[in-house]
């Protein structure tokens, strides 16, 4: 089944459509990469959706244009992939859409909200559409994410000692074989806060992160503010648990710098990064790692992996996803194209021991392509033969 998974993260800085082939061999599944297109949100909507993100107060009118425009873009993205990556023989969609706010009262999550909506997409393309993956495990009593932990678990399952999917994002997440899962903190949230707030006008004020790592290899970390941002009680809470910007956000920032006015933009950004690699490094030795796999856009900042390889050590190498054929940029949004093959088979995606739900659940809402409720995993509901779980994730391509 070729199937495109769309996402834009915590980021928000652009949507990913990652295109892969599935097949289910046993209890194998094997994935065919097809490629990945990547395209920023325009000006105008990145701005509306910066401000209406928390904490700032936002109205139902502003949520129904940005589910709306958001809905359209992802659509745009789609209909692209699906021309360029499939040959226009897609025949799902899997759309996480925007995340703008996750609900979480006294250590629980209580609701979640993705936007941009499917109707669009499944109009645009024709095919069906499975979205709003996180609110099924929420309600059934789990932390609805990281969702990415079960294509992690299918994807390191039978290597070697004791590998940790990593993923940087906007916030930072991993993976143990043992379904030990969760948002470490921030990994990027508040290192593009303060280049978007704290670089100078005719410098670096036009970026949206600290490219190439280049600031924070030019400053130097500030011992009181890292001693300050390391008590930020949600990195001793145990796990499961999951976090996002509705903590790590530019006024959490602005707060920890009271007292520190003076400091140098390149400062405030070493700080940052070393904060983001030393919650990672205390998540990852604490699962007893052996390796790491990392993903995500924090693996493209020399200078943050740099100290997390130096926090670990030799004896936990850290290696991207790239090296076992799942390419790093697009790792997510195939993640979420198999989470939309898993629904569209009637099979779980999703691992109690990591969100802690009460028991695993098909993700995600339906929408109808042109043809009616007609999904290509389900066409032989009727068979006695049950469509098989896989427990594998093989790249094609990938030794081992």
């Amino acid at each position: 089944m070729r199937v495109i998974g769309l996402m834009s993260g915590t980021s928000y800085d652009a949507i990913d459509a990652g295109a892969v082939d599935l097949d289910l061999d046993g209890d194998r599944l094997v994935m065919t990469p097809l490629g990945l297109i990547s395209r920023g949100y325009d000006d105008a909507l990145r701005s509306a959706l910066a401000t209406a993100l928390p904490p700032a107060a936002t109205t139902l009118a502003d949520v129904c244009r940005l589910d709306t425009l958001i809905g359209q873009a992802f659509a745009a993205a789609a209909v692209e992939a699906d021309r360029e990556l499939c040959d226009g023989r897609a025949e799902l969609v899997a759309s996480h859409g925007q995340t703008v706010y996750h609900w979480v009262a006294d250590g629980q999550v209580r609701g979640t909200l993705q936007i941009g909506q499917p109707a669009w997409i499944a109009e645009a393309t024709g095919l069906p559409v499975v979205a709003d993956f996180r609110p099924r495990d929420v309600a059934a009593g789990g932390q609805g994410a990281p969702l990415v932990s079960l294509v992690d678990q299918m994807w390191l399952r039978g290597r070697a000692g004791t590998p940790v999917a990593l993923n940087l994002g906007g916030i930072a997440n991993i993976t143990a074989p043992d379904g030990t899962a969760y948002d470490t903190g921030p990994a990027n949230a508040l290192i593009d806060a303060a280049v978007r707030e704290l670089t100078p006008e005719g410098r670096a004020a036009h970026l949206a992160y600290d490219r190439g790592g280049e600031l924070a290899a030019c400053g130097t970390v500030h011992e009181e503010l890292l001693a300050r941002l390391l008590d930020e009680p949600y990195y001793a809470l145990p796990a499961p648990k999951t976090t996002g910007k509705e903590l790590f956000h530019p006024a959490y920032l602005r707060q920890a710098l009271r007292g520190f006015e003076g400091l140098a933009a390149e400062d405030v950004v070493a700080t940052l990064t070393r904060l983001t690699a030393l919650t990672v490094a205390a998540a990852v030795r604490a699962t007893g790692a052996t390796e790491v796999l990392a993903s995500g856009g924090g693996v493209r900042n020399p200078a943050l992996m740099a100290i997390l390889r130096e926090e670990l050590g030799p004896a936990v190498p850290v290696r991207r996803s790239d090296d076992l054929g799942l390419p790093s940029a697009a790792k997510e949004s195939y993640a979420f194209a198999v989470l939309g093959f898993l629904t569209a088979h009637g099979l779980p995606g999703t691992v109690p021991a990591s969100t802690g739900a009460r028991h695993p659940s098909v993700l995600g809402s339906i929408t109808p392509g042109r043809a009616g409720l007609r999904l290509p995993g389900l066409a032989g509901a009727g068979r006695e033969t049950p469509v098989p779980t896989p427990t594998r994730l093989v790249v094609d391509g990938q030794r081992g």
